[in-house]
């Protein structure tokens, strides 16, 4: 078995936009930013559980839809007086394909 999981082409995610992989533990948001960066987070705001896979994406970063909380998709960190993270997950561009490393799935689930 691999130990990657594939999960799309960079092209299927338009730029500054995000795109839904539902796994067993929930769904993960895939972020591809302007100058073609990929981030994954669970597509859970940690405030009000708003889906941040909706939310605005400028930079790096993302707005939750819900609330206006600002997140750092490289760490999933709230910015600002909020508190609050995001789980991120590794992923790696390889010939245009995305993936996600299968170890961060299991260790996500087992946390759970």
């Amino acid at each position: 078995m691999s130990m990657f999981l594939e999960i799309g082409r960079i092209e299927d995610i338009p730029r500054q936009a995000a795109r839904l992989v539902k796994t067993d533990m929930g769904c993960i948001a895939i972020f591809r930013t302007f100058d073609d960066k990929i981030f994954a987070l669970d597509d859970k705001c940690p405030h009000k559980g708003g889906p941040i896979s909706n939310g605005i994406q400028h930079g790096d970063m993302v707005t939750c839809p819900l609330h206006n909380w600002v997140f750092d998709l490289n760490t999933g960190q709230a910015q600002g007086a909020d508190s609050g993270v995001i789980r991120t997950y590794p992923v790696e561009v390889r010939e245009g394909v995305i993936l996600i490393a299968r170890s961060s799935l299991d260790q996500a689930v087992a946390a759970e």
